[in-house]
């Protein structure tokens, strides 16, 4: 069963989860851009943002979740971005009948099967001088994520909950050094952990489990589908992480740490 997305949810704490996407995006050096893509566009307002930056290009969203691609059209009543539905793992990006001049996929690959694998694919159909550039969030071994396995092992519903929690993973900024290198590109890599503060203001009576409810925690509510078996779960995993998350006088600290490249192909030299 494919993980539904609420983009309300989602959408809450939108400036800290907007903050990699301008930092990524930052350190591509694409001038007058014919087509940008990008690869799970989510509820749209960044990919609104590379409308903003090069208004003369094609800009193209692309993502799996009708819900997510809803939210977004209604953000774009002006059609600016071309909103399309499709799996990452096989959707053929040669389909847009021109070579993008720009890829860019912020906070999805972590959900992509084997998407190092896809690299040569996405790269490779890049016009000359092309950019691709990647954002994927790299703390699973949080422990927002590891209580969040635990509360799940020792839950009665467990067998239903390991599938949505065997999360794909990504790897460390030198493998995509290697693998990018390898597709005749130059290569910029790095890795941030942002220290996020939730809820300055006090506002939200959990604000960690809000933020991972419209991510990481969203295959768990899409399993239990019981309410008292949702109920115990929420009311469990809320309390491990108020001990692990505490309030400050600044508000809850939440450290998350992310995995940047960029990739800059090479030109091609004619013969």
């Amino acid at each position: 069963m494919s993980t539904r997305w609420d983009p309300q949810q989602y959408a809450k704490f939108s400036d800290h989860r907007s903050r990699p996407f301008a930092d990524l995006l930052a350190r591509v050096g694409a001038t007058d851009p014919a087509l940008v893509v990008d690869l799970g566009c989510g509820n749209g307002p960044l990919t609104l943002t590379l409308a903003d930056r090069w208004p003369g290009a094609r800009i193209v969203g692309v993502d799996s979740s009708p819900q997510m691609l809803a939210s977004a059209r209604e953000l774009d009543p002006a059609g600016r971005v071309e909103w399309v539905e499709g799996d990452l793992a096989s959707w053929d990006v040669t389909s847009l009948g021109q070579a993008p001049d720009v890829v860019v996929t912020n906070a999805t690959l972590q959900w992509v099967p084997d998407h190092l694998s896809l690299l040569p694919t996405w790269v490779g159909a890049l016009a000359s001088g092309g950019w691709f550039a990647m954002q994927v969030p790299s703390n699973f071994d949080a422990p927002s994520h590891q209580l969040m396995r635990d509360v799940a092992r020792e839950h009665p519903a467990a067998d239903r909950l390991g599938p949505g929690l065997a999360r794909v993973g990504v790897a460390e900024p030198a493998v995509y050094i290697e693998a990018l290198d390898a597709l005749a590109c130059e290569v910029d890599a790095w890795e941030t952990t942002y220290q996020h503060i939730l809820d300055p203001r006090g506002e939200q009576d959990s604000p960690v489990l809000e933020w991972v409810r419209g991510t990481g925690l969203r295959p768990v509510l899409d399993a239990l589908t019981d309410e008292e078996e949702r109920s115990a779960f929420l009311a469990d995993y809320d309390a491990r992480l108020r001990a692990a998350y505490p309030r400050t006088a600044a508000g809850v600290v939440f450290p998350f740490r992310r995995v940047f490249a960029v990739a800059h192909r090479c030109e091609e030299v004619p013969a």
